[in-house]
């Protein structure tokens, strides 16, 4: 009578062995990037608000304010807070309405020292603000509105 052996095969074990570096080969980038963007929604958000506060002049002037250089001016000008963001380099707002960041401590590689720009197009008809999103990052990492 034979006694039937328990256990796994060696080609079972190597069957599983490379699934498993399938599957982490794919997810460790793919977690990689997602982390990358939750850390760049501080510096979107902080760009969100001193937006808005770009928007409000221009409703109240018609025209966008001067030059603003730096956060210090930024927060005088627009009332924006922007002292917590850990993870911006700069920030400035042009003459025509354009907002700049430096993005830092993030990923040195990857985002660390390039820029997100914010820029304001306004309509002819009702006055509205539209925003569109650009700058040096790569294009993954961008906002898509």
């Amino acid at each position: 009578m034979l006694r039937r052996e328990k256990g796994f095969t060696l080609i079972e074990l190597l069957i599983v062995i490379a699934i498993i570096g399938i599957l982490a080969a794919i997810a460790i980038p793919m977690y990689k990037t997602q982390t990358i963007k939750a850390k760049l929604t501080e510096v979107t958000n902080g760009m969100s608000n001193v937006a808005s506060g770009v928007a409000a002049y221009y409703r109240e002037n018609n025209a966008f304010s001067t030059s603003m250089g730096g956060v210090a001016g930024i927060q005088t000008t627009m009332g924006a807070s922007l002292v917590a963001l850990t993870r911006l380099q700069s920030m400035q707002v042009a003459a025509n309405g354009v907002i700049t960041a430096v993005v830092t401590n993030i990923d040195t590689n990857t985002v660390d020292n390039k820029d997100l720009v914010l820029t304001p197009s306004t309509s002819a008809q009702d006055g509205s603000i539209g925003w569109q999103w650009s700058g040096t990052c790569p294009p993954a990492f961008i906002p898509k509105r």
